[in-house]
């Protein structure tokens, strides 16, 4: 079972899933620390200088932390672009697998499809040049 264990580990695919989670966090808090440092600030002095992370409604019993929320959702749509960017690059090396060279090639005389190493048409007994 050790070994079971061991081998799973050590397959690529669990290791860049670990990778990619420790980035992934440590990129969320640069996020964060620019929505909530940064980008909120700039929107608070726009709206008159109110801190904008704190902005709440009470309603009853309940506060409704909309500035939080607000926040939250610039975080996700910065880390989804930045996401949507990486992959484009990704995509963009990738070379196209070449075209597979043909196998089949039309008659001349009958319009069908034969072998393209075909002397003579199969259907229409015509010679291929």
């Amino acid at each position: 079972m050790i070994k079971e264990f061991r081998n799973f580990v050590l397959r690529g695919n669990v290791l860049d899933l670990a990778v990619a989670v420790i980035i992934g966090g440590a990129f969320g808090k640069i996020v964060a620390s620019l929505v909530g440092d940064i980008i909120t600030p700039v929107i608070g002095l726009v709206m008159g200088g109110v801190n904008f992370s704190e902005q709440a409604i009470t309603v009853g019993a309940a506060v409704i932390k909309w500035g939080a929320f607000v926040q939250t959702i610039i975080d996700f749509l910065i880390i989804a672009f930045v996401i949507f960017v990486i992959v484009k690059a990704a995509n963009s090396l990738k070379k196209p697998a070449p075209a597979a060279e043909p196998t089949t090639k039309e008659c001349p005389h009958c319009f069908s499809i034969i072998s393209i190493r075909a002397t003579r048409c199969p259907n229409c007994t015509s010679e291929l040049k």
